[in-house]
């Protein structure tokens, strides 16, 4: 009787641990990855016809990038046909993704974002993990058999490479990496009495920008004579509330989800800006406009935007958005982002990433991932660079005689040398956010606390404590990040159980509750024989 139970017990345990672990695969099944077994050798008798999602900015130049990049990869591989589709906007290119991966669309190679990526591997083997590509000695990066000069992982910046690791694991390369610059009139900051430190602080910006707002008697700013001034003005609100915390080691995110954010640093932070929004200092991209077209027409001091926007900024820049009558003469210098300790100075590293998406034909995959890694190639990388302030994502790139001759020719714009050597000189000091599915609703939440916090103060609203826990409430709600994980502050989760979850917690106790009940019936019977 007693080895009767022991195994109906082990059976009973047996099915328990069978059924958690299904259960469990259902979990976790749709965040694991099957790794891509790599085609022994490239069938170059087939055709190939493979799709290119990128964007251009609305620059020819990059265009004609592309276009002579295909051209030369065609020759070298006649056999496989690139055809590109061209974006403006990197939220176009994710929509639509997001619009193929349910038809089993998806382009081959698509130039995006790690956050956008993060999404897209939601799905069952969307995009193809490519840590055996990167390393397969035929046709992994500088491998024997490809017929170009691919550079090799350990040329590839790791501090780039570094984002492209989503759960352990490589979706993506980087193509072209910038960082943020503060654009400023140099001109004005002296007329008002200040110079321009080597480093800038966020103390500096605040005082310089309240002396900007003085006004003369018939009510135009004393500093250019105009109607119109909004000395400092952030291009990217999201990367403003990002960087401040990174700076002041505050929380934001982690890597697995966890939502930091809603803290007494960024509530501090918001203060600050409803105080200078109040004193008429400043303003964002969202609120206001772009700080390129206030800077180049002397109604902006500082500007935050991207350095590859710098050949929209300076009273010479060469794409500027606004008639030249308007332009106003000012001599432009280019800084870091302000920092709150420049003995740490921290700046956020960004740009677009090439990713795989799977196909059911290995040698389909592989011959993609041939066209993705020839991005990467000095020829490619050195001519986008010289678009913008951009930064070549290897250094077999960055030490090329190319690049340095691009980097010393007294032709290209200065202001967009200048971003591209100070980009250079702070790459140690750049860093990444965690990259996760949902990443990209945390960011829309970090600029919508700055952009909100704007509005309400033109608006005449309140800013206080209330009114920054309330913005805590709407945004979170807005962007459902009680939906993306556990709160480690409060430690109770902060939004439903997945449905494989509960089906296993259910499951669970049903068995338990089966086990009970056979030995409650076990008890029954013993105590009828006595």
């Amino acid at each position: 009787m007693i080895s009767m139970r022991r195994r109906v017990y082990a059976s009973i345990l047996a099915f328990t641990f069978a059924f958690s672990s299904l259960a469990l695969t259902g979990c976790h099944g749709k965040t694991s990855r099957n790794e891509f077994i790599v085609p022994e050798e490239f069938d170059a008798s087939r055709q190939f016809s493979i799709t290119f999602w990128a964007k251009n900015d609305t620059n020819i130049n990059q265009t004609n990038i592309y276009n002579q990049a295909i051209a030369d990869f065609e020759e070298l591989y006649p056999n496989i046909d690139v055809n590109l589709r061209l974006y403006t906007d990197y939220n176009k290119i994710y929509n639509d993704v997001i619009t193929n991966i349910a038809t089993d669309t998806t382009p081959n190679v698509c130039i995006t974002y790690p956050d956008h990526i993060a999404t897209y591997i939601s799905g069952e083997n969307t995009v193809v993990p490519l840590d055996n590509l990167f390393t397969d000695e035929r046709y992994g990066l500088g491998g024997t058999e490809v017929l170009f000069d691919s550079p090799s992982v350990d040329e590839i910046v790791p501090e780039f490479l570094n984002e492209c690791m989503i759960n352990g694991t490589y979706y993506c390369m980087p193509y072209m990496r910038s960082t943020e610059a503060l654009y400023i009139n140099k001109t004005y900051v002296e007329a008002l009495g200040f110079e321009v430190p080597d480093m800038v602080t966020w103390d500096y910006i605040w005082e310089v920008s309240n002396a900007a707002t003085a006004k003369n008697p018939d009510g135009t700013f004393a500093v250019n004579g105009q109607q119109v001034l909004i000395p400092f003005i952030y291009k990217s609100s999201d990367n403003m509330m990002i960087t401040m915390l990174r700076q002041l080691d505050a929380g934001y995110s982690d890597s697995s989800g966890n939502i930091e954010i809603f803290n007494d640093t960024t509530s501090s932070i918001l203060h600050t800006i409803a105080d200078e929004v109040a004193a008429g200092a400043f303003s964002t991209f969202t609120v206001s406009g772009y700080p390129g077209n206030f800077l180049n027409a002397g109604q902006c001091i500082f500007a935050v935007d991207s350095t590859a926007g710098s050949t929209w900024m300076g009273s010479e820049a060469p794409l500027s958005d606004i008639h030249e009558s308007d332009v106003v003469d000012f001599e432009t210098v280019v800084r870091p982002v302000p920092q709150f300790n420049i003995e740490e100075p921290r700046m956020i590293s960004q740009g677009p990433s090439v990713c795989v998406f799977n196909k059911e034909d290995p040698q389909e995959v592989l011959a993609a991932w041939l066209f993705a890694q020839y991005l990467l190639t000095n020829d490619v990388q050195v001519a986008y660079a010289g678009t913008e302030g951009y930064v070549p994502v290897t250094s077999k790139a960055q030490e090329s005689s190319e690049y340095q001759a691009y980097l010393n020719d007294p032709q290209q714009y200065d202001v967009k040398i200048a971003v591209t050597n100070m980009f250079l000189q702070n790459i140690n000091n750049t860093f990444v956010t965690p990259v996760f599915n949902g990443s990209t609703s945390l960011r829309n939440a970090a600029a919508q606390l700055i952009d909100s916090t704007v509005k309400s103060v033109r608006r005449r609203e309140t800013v206080d404590d209330a009114y920054i826990s309330n913005l805590y409430s709407e945004v979170t709600a807005l962007y459902r990040l009680d939906q993306l994980s556990w709160s480690k502050d409060s430690k109770t989760a902060l939004g439903p159980l997945p449905k494989e979850s509960k089906i296993l917690l259910i499951s669970l106790g049903v068995v338990w509750i089966g086990i009970g009940a056979y030995f409650a019936t076990d008890l029954v019977k013993k105590r009828k024989k006595f």
